[in-house]
């Protein structure tokens, strides 16, 4: 076959060469290569014969399943588009998306037919809807739905497809923090060297034929088991998968995070990788390992990736507790940006200046606020915008795409907002995103920094900052803390005592909220509209 820098052919690609190989294991179920292969080809079918074609989008609506991934395949095998759905999202968020992502054709767990169902007559182009079977009490499926099972049955295991290309469109559907979803275009080839394994993290080398994803998979030797614990809804866990996915490794998923269930895969599985977002899953994973009576085989952990949330030094610490030998790596970027660049983190080297220093990715660059280059060890702080393998925009949002896509001397970047200084060294390091930045009396204050050293408080189990109303200084730092179970709950006095030893006076929280939960997404990214509410409705603790 002929191979484009297309996912669909990648992936076949790979099913060629490791047809034998078990490919996935998500709850309870187990599949090769070329069961996946077959199953994505039915499916495929099955989507083709009600109309859906190149261009046409697809929405996956469901928990991490083996499902997900047939589905992913299957709708790039016609040259169409999945859209990845937030599955917390409630009625108004999902009719926004659905309407935005002009859905042709959907895919749900039953779990969420109600919600489903609620919206289908406000959606008149959405012509065929697939339900995958769940242990859930939920009615009967809507109206003419097709059970995931049946549409794999009466499709044909072959493949039969045309021609595809390196310029076909995948989508990346990201929430953000602070604004509604946004779909982000890319090009296949572009994010296959973005986030798919294109340019190896290590060396930075990049892949110049496609066959060379199949050719690195069997220089291996073996398979490495990848355990990516985010929702398949999140990018990270999507080009986990797909970058694994692309030389012959093995895949394991589980459904929801719940540190001890990721602990007995790691376990049963020989799991070698492991991919959290940050603290939120970071935290709970490694304190599970200390509650009395715990005791896991975890002998076959090499490495820990985090990437798209803080990922803090208090956290990397008690990981090297356990895992003295651990690889671990801290990656930056973003659903428009890709890779912006990684760390490689060793025992004793953990502590940070404000998020990660990386060593920054091909294209990557920190534009200061006229639009020229950051100097290295200037200490001026930009914002970081990539260049080359880059989107093409927001499906359905000019505006948007104009401020975040811009053209310096002529080349086209992308740059979603992140701000960042250049180290003397070349090295890049995170500050945060722009739009919840801290104005104290002029003072830039990034959350993200004295998130990471509330969150070190002996009484914190987790933390969010953000700004509060300040008739002086027009913002002031607010921290929502939820207090670590078995702890008293620390006070506002506490809680600055600890940060005067970690960051400047400014930077100190003058308000402190306690919550019995902190509410994050599903990736683990931080809720900041959900904290903003808080502080503005609630009392200060």
């Amino acid at each position: 076959m002929v191979v484009e820098f297309n996912l669909a052919d990648l992936f076949e690609a790979a099913a060629d060469a490791f047809g034998d190989r078990e490919y996935l294991v998500a709850d309870g179920r187990r599949l090769t290569y070329s069961e996946m292969e077959a199953r994505a080809n039915r499916l495929a079918h099955h989507l083709a014969g009600v109309g859906i074609g190149p261009g046409d989008h697809v929405g996956i609506y469901a928990l991490n399943s083996a499902e997900w991934v047939e589905t992913a395949w299957a709708v790039f095998k016609l040259r169409a588009v999945w859209i990845n759905i937030n599955y917390r999202y409630v009625e108004d968020e999902l009719r926004y998306l659905f309407a935005n992502a002009d859905l042709k054709a959907l895919v749900h767990q039953r779990q969420f037919t109600p919600r489903v169902a609620a919206l289908l007559p406000a959606l008149p182009d959405l012509r065929h809807v697939v339900v995958i079977e769940d242990d859930s009490q939920e009615p009967g499926p809507v109206q003419d739905a097709v059970d995931f099972e049946a549409a794999m049955a009466g499709g044909s295991p072959e493949r039969d497809f045309g021609p595809r290309s390196g310029d076909d469109l995948y989508v990346l559907y990201t929430g953000g923090t602070t604004g509604l979803p946004k779909g982000v275009v890319w090009p296949h080839k572009n994010v296959f060297f973005a986030l798919g394994g294109g340019i190896d993290a290590m060396t930075g080398s990049r892949v110049e034929r496609p066959e060379e994803m199949v050719e690195k998979g069997r220089a291996m030797g073996g398979q490495i088991v990848f355990l990516p614990v985010a929702p398949l809804m999140h990018g990270a866990s999507q080009w986990a998968v797909m970058g694994q996915s692309f030389v012959g490794n093995r895949i394991v998923l589980v459904p929801r995070f719940e540190p001890h269930q990721v602990w007995s895969l790691v376990e049963a599985e020989k799991v070698n990788m492991v991919m959290i977002t940050g603290d939120a899953m970071g935290r709970p994973l490694i304190e599970a390992l200390d509650e009395a009576g715990v005791s896991y085989d975890l002998s076959s952990l090499i490495g820990i990736t985090s990437t798209a949330a803080l990922f803090s030094p208090s956290v990397k610490d008690q990981f090297f507790e356990h895992f003295p030998s651990l690889v671990m790596s801290d990656a930056i970027g973003s659903s428009e940006g890709g890779n912006n660049g990684i760390s490689w983190i060793k025992p004793g080297g953990t502590t940070m200046k404000s998020g990660p220093t990386v060593t920054s990715t091909s294209g990557t660059v920190v534009f200061d606020e006229n639009m020229e280059l950051v100097k290295p060890g200037s200490g001026v702080i930009g914002k970081i915008a990539r260049s080359g393998d880059i989107p093409i925009g927001y499906y359905n949002d000019p505006k948007k795409t104009a401020e975040v896509f811009v053209a310096v001397d002529g080349v086209p970047y992308v740059m979603p907002g992140d701000f960042a200084t250049v180290e003397a060294d070349g090295s890049v390091t995170l500050l945060g995103r722009g739009s919840i930045c801290i104005n104290s009396g002029g003072e830039k204050i990034f959350p993200e920094e004295v998130e990471a050293v509330v969150r070190s408080h002996p009484d914190v189990m987790d933390a969010i900052v953000v700004g509060a109303p300040d008739e002086r200084w027009g913002q002031r730092v607010a921290a929502i803390v939820e207090p670590r179970p078995g702890h008293q709950a620390p006070t506002l006095a506490t809680v600055q005592e600890h940060c005067r030893q970690h960051v400047a006076g400014y930077k100190i929280p003058r308000q402190l909220h306690i919550v019995e939960k902190v509410e994050r997404a599903p990736s683990g990214k931080p809720d900041y509209r959900w904290a903003d509410g808080i502080v503005r409705a609630g009392q200060p603790a």
